[in-house]
């Protein structure tokens, strides 16, 4: 039996290792394989200047972790944020290898990022910061290597000057490098939604399993960023009524429902959803513990956990963000009954749609819009259905059925490239 006490709530890398542990105690792995697929593959630490617009000059540190490449280049976002170190990218890094396992695409995960504030920067800072860190980084990145993306604090500008300053570093132009940039230079349609659409379509089957009527279902949603505004208006569209919303700043509630497009153009004025005129404010912690058929955590790492999960009173969730509920939050969400979509399947759609970006740019093609969500919604549904077989078969929650899926399909790989030499 596993040992939970050994490991640290507070700690994204504690999380994602019991997370993997539970799940591959179950699959009774080889001890090698469960070790080697289990921890990072390679990692590169980088301290590299910033001059900022005043003339100050500080160095900044920066984070580069390849978890896994056994079933393709490395791929994962990169994000600015002040807590950024390097368990917290090891654990992202982790994730990102059993999200792309789990819908089956030939990728493994990395992780990166940048300890800074980008609120307090301003462009020119920013694109300055982005080109060094790239340079830094640029001996272990490339189309067939290991492929960035956008994440929290990062956007398709910077995967732009990413994008720019690798072409120079290699003499030609090479948009491949990333995914998640401008339409313009090689980006993807439907990559801005990608992930909101994917939270979307496996809500829907989740719907169907536990006979829940979207056109009257109440939703709450953590995070009004990227992931949270399109899954909110993705919804709003569906017919759900969405009564709550948040950023870093608070939250905001209407039992009546919120004007999705409103909010988001009051958040885009005043830089936070916190005092929209048609609703009342609220503290992100009493936006979790809202009655309501769907929450959808799109916000960051360790949001459910022992201390509230008791409190939660939604139906479903379906986590928007990397690592938002513990595996001992999981545990009393299953026993009250709620069913938890994890996040390496209902945030998938991101890097699914990524992996077609990447194809149209090896390929020299591009894709409609309705092409590119035609097969990620019939790459989401069929993992889903892949995932709840498991938990039905398995008698386990739905996130544990998602490891055992992601780490058998990983492990086997190993297994079949065996050892050099």
């Amino acid at each position: 039996m596993i040992d939970k006490s050994r490991y640290d709530e507070k700690k994204p890398l504690d999380m994602h290792n019991l997370q993997f542990d539970v799940a591959a105690e179950r699959l009774n792995l080889t001890p090698w394989i469960a070790d080697k697929i289990k921890y990072s593959r390679r990692e590169f630490i980088v301290r590299f200047p910033l001059r900022y617009d005043d003339g100050r000059t500080e160095l900044l540190t920066g984070f580069r972790v390849q978890h896994n490449t056994l079933r393709g280049p490395a791929k994962g976002g990169i994000r600015y944020h002040p807590s950024v170190d390097l368990d917290e990218v090891r654990a992202l890094a982790g994730w990102m290898t059993w999200k792309c396992a789990v819908v089956s695409i030939p990728y493994g995960g990395a992780k990166g990022g940048v300890c800074c504030d980008p609120s307090l920067l301003t462009q020119s800072e920013l694109e300055r910061l982005t080109r060094r860190y790239t340079w830094e980084i640029s001996p272990i990145i490339g189309p067939e290597q290991d492929i960035p993306a956008p994440d929290v604090g990062t956007n398709p500008q910077v995967m732009a000057w990413i994008v720019d300053t690798y072409s120079v570093f290699k003499g030609y132009t090479c948009p491949s490098v990333v995914t998640g940039k401008p339409v313009a230079i090689g980006g993807s349609l439907g990559r801005l939604k990608a992930t909101s659409q994917g939270v979307v379509y496996v809500l829907q089957e989740a719907a169907k399993i536990l006979g829940l009527d979207l056109t009257q279902a109440k939703a709450v949603i953590q995070g009004y960023g990227n992931v949270g505004y399109y899954a909110a208006e993705l919804l709003e569209q569906m017919g759900v009524r969405v009564i709550a919303v948040s950023d870093v700043k608070g939250g905001i509630y209407n039992e009546n429902g919120l004007n999705t497009a409103k909010v988001y153009a009051h958040c885009q004025k005043n830089r936070s959803v916190v005092d929209y005129p048609e609703a009342d404010n609220i503290t992100n912690a009493e936006l979790l513990e809202l009655p309501c058929d769907i929450l959808v955590p799109a916000a960051m790492e360790g949001q459910i956990n022992r201390l509230n999960a008791d409190k939660i009173k939604a139906k479903v969730v379906v986590e928007g963000a990397n690592g938002p509920t513990s595996p001992f939050a999981d545990e009393i969400l299953y026993d009250k009954g709620i069913f938890v979509v994890p996040d390496i399947l209902a945030n998938a759609g991101g890097v699914t749609v990524s992996y077609f970006e990447w194809v149209q740019n090896v390929q020299k093609l591009f894709w409609t819009e309705e092409a590119i969500n035609t097969q990620l919604h019939q790459i989401m549904t069929r993992s889903f259905h892949e995932v709840h077989d498991i938990c039905l078969k398995e008698n386990v929650n739905m996130r544990t059925a998602a490891y055992m899926l992601a780490i058998g399909r990983v492990a086997e790989a190993k297994r079949l490239r065996g050892i050099f030499p």
